[in-house]
């Protein structure tokens, strides 16, 4: 079961709302979200690929593993909106019971980790499975390097079992620690008897319903009837909203996994791979190769009289003169410029943005849909300019617009245009206008991509003036519940 979500809010301008951490790509060009289920790909025995998202997140994840071609069943349950992992694992358990997995190994993966020993992983899963079949609930702990005071702490217990060959040992877990202060932080480390709390569990579904029905009866009864209303054979399970309003939002570790513990119920895998939730640019900035100067980056950058600065670069050069332990995120839209030591408060210019309704908090300047992107040109009152390519075979929603016309102008392949009652082709430097109130679609069926260039004039240009009458990525279905 992987876990795809977020905010997107520490790593702006790169991550947003529509497009967070898991979709990102890293510096190698590569999303988390890939790698994340590359890694459980590659696990042995592996016969089902649960992916729990937001609806709207729906199309990258689809995308994503359409480039690997996974060979087991994949299954995407897409919810409305965020409510923590405990529900989401609840309702990903009751499904697997349901498939008849209830007494098969469960692994439950955040798709935002990165971890680069995939046998050191497999192995630690190995052993978190052998535990699992025993009926305990497994979490795997990260040998802490440092004393970081962003991570949560388990506590080790008694030893389960003895490290052997390349498995791993494993420990009872006496308690969840939150977040702790730096000296808390040093004596965890001091110790040896602290692990970074990594988000990865292991369990079977029946295991982890039962730990609801004892721990957290009220989340299991909200999440029993959505359950219950999944289609058996679909790949895509859209969550209802109005039931899934009533779930409590609460994370696995609240809910399970810190009272498991204090009645013995829980161990820990103490996994030798390396680990990172890449959760700042800081993160980010050590997956790249540092010069003689310490500085790192992406893209391409002139640096001048620079020490110990991160720079991605998007699309044009960036330049640094004499300045020292910055991170600079150049992106289309929007630049950030900050102090390596205060990157954490990069969520709260994120929330600076969203009080001021810019939309930059949420999208790109380029916007992924399922039927390709669009990437805002320029804009200003009473008109829009857009750059737009549908995908080969893909269509956008047949729709109307209540406060804009547009101008559509074919710049590569052959567009299937829907204007009124008429439907006809649109080659290269043709163009074709659509008034105010029309029904319209635009549709690719070529093999090659096709771009156009929109001109939206109008009083109101905004992204929710439309009404969709047929849509083949259901969300004209959607927005009439």
């Amino acid at each position: 079961m992987i876990l795809a979500g977020g905010a997107g809010t520490r790593l702006w301008p790169l991550s947003r709302e529509a497009a967070p951490k898991p979709f990102m790509p890293l510096p190698d060009g590569e999303t988390l979200l890939a790698k994340t289920a590359q890694r459980a790909l590659a696990l042995d025995g592996v016969d089902s690929l649960f992916t729990i998202t937001n609806r709207e997140y729906y199309f990258h994840a689809k995308d994503t593993y359409g480039a690997l071609q996974p060979a087991c069943r994949s299954v995407y349950l897409l919810e409305p909106f965020g409510r923590n992992t405990a529900p989401a694992v609840a309702l990903g358990a009751l499904f697997a019971q349901a498939q008849g997995f209830g007494d098969h190994v469960l692994l439950v993966l955040p798709a935002d980790h990165l971890i680069r020993d995939q046998d050191a992983f497999a192995d630690a899963v190995a052993r978190a499975g052998a535990l699992a079949t025993k009926g305990l609930l497994v979490t795997f702990g990260i040998n802490p390097t440092h004393p970081e005071t962003g991570f949560g702490y388990i506590e080790c217990g008694a030893l389960l079992e003895r490290a052997e060959g390349n498995l791993p040992s494993a420990y009872r877990a006496l308690r969840f620690a939150e977040k702790p202060a730096l000296a808390t932080a040093r004596d965890y480390l001091t110790s040896g008897h602290y692990v970074w709390n990594s988000g990865m569990f292991a369990f079977t579904p029946d295991a982890i319903v039962d730990a609801f029905a004892r721990h957290a009866p009220g989340v299991l009864a909200a999440v029993r009837p959505i359950a219950q209303a999944l289609a058996p054979d679909a790949t895509m399970l859209e969550v209802d909203a109005s039931l899934f309003a009533a779930v409590p939002d609460i994370s696995l570790d609240y809910a399970i996994m810190e009272r498991a513990a204090e009645a013995g119920e829980v161990a820990v895998v103490r996994g030798a791979f390396d680990w990172s939730d890449v959760g700042s640019w800081q993160a980010i900035a050590a997956l790249a190769d540092a010069d003689g100067d310490g500085n790192r980056g992406s893209g391409e950058r002139v640096a001048i009289a620079t020490r110990e600065t991160y720079v991605h670069a998007a699309d044009r050069v960036v330049a640094t003169v004499g300045v020292e332990n910055l991170v600079i995120v150049d992106t289309p839209d929007a630049v950030l410029v900050a102090h390596r030591d205060h990157v954490q408060r990069v969520k709260e210019v994120v929330g600076e943005l969203k009080a001021r309704g810019h939309e930059s908090y949420r999208l790109h300047r380029t916007v992924s849909r399922p039927w390709g992107t669009y990437t805002n040109l320029e804009e200003a009152p009473g008109f829009k300019i857009k750059r737009i390519e549908v995908r080969p075979g893909a269509a956008l929603s047949l729709q109307l617009h209540h406060h804009r016309s547009e101008h559509w102008v074919v710049v590569r392949g052959i567009a299937r245009v829907t204007n009124g009652e008429r439907e006809f082709d649109v080659r290269p430097n043709e163009s074709t206008y659509i008034p105010v109130e029309t029904k319209h679609r635009l549709e690719n069926r070529q093999r090659e991509p096709l771009v156009i260039i929109e001109v939206q004039c109008g009083d109101y240009l905004g992204e929710d003036d439309i009404v969709r009458f047929d849509d083949r990525y259901g969300r004209a279905a959607a927005e009439q519940k």
